[in-house]
């Protein structure tokens, strides 16, 4: 059974920081490309970061240089530390893990809500 479980979302105050982390179970973190998306209120879902098994990075415009994603495979946990968060980047944020080559396969997180305002 695949699952992936976000955590470490909540409200912070404009230029602060959190760190969002997804843990995988079932076997397939590490053949997986690990990505960040989020969805804001009456907006699509967007990728904001994702990381491949070997480790090559990739950021949505808007968050190069606040945001880095990483991974550690020895824990099957995928990290986003967001910081100088803005009241833009307010959204559910979800984990999400795939891999094209067959087998394919594409897992969603339940999302965590992250909140900036003062």
């Amino acid at each position: 059974q695949v699952q992936l479980v976000e955590s470490g979302g909540g409200l912070v105050q404009p230029g602060g920081s959190l760190r969002l982390s997804c843990a995988a179970s079932g076997g397939i973190f590490r053949l997986s490309v690990m990505g960040w998306y989020r969805q804001a209120p009456g907006k699509q879902r967007e990728l904001v970061a994702h990381i491949t098994s070997g480790g090559s990075r990739d950021y949505a415009d808007s968050v190069k240089g606040r945001f880095t994603i990483s991974r550690d495979n020895a824990k099957n946990t995928v990290y986003l530390q967001m910081n100088s968060l803005k009241p833009e980047n307010t959204a559910v944020y979800y984990c999400n893990a795939r891999k094209t080559m067959v087998p394919a396969w594409n897992y969603w997180g339940q999302g965590t809500q992250v909140t900036v305002s003062s």
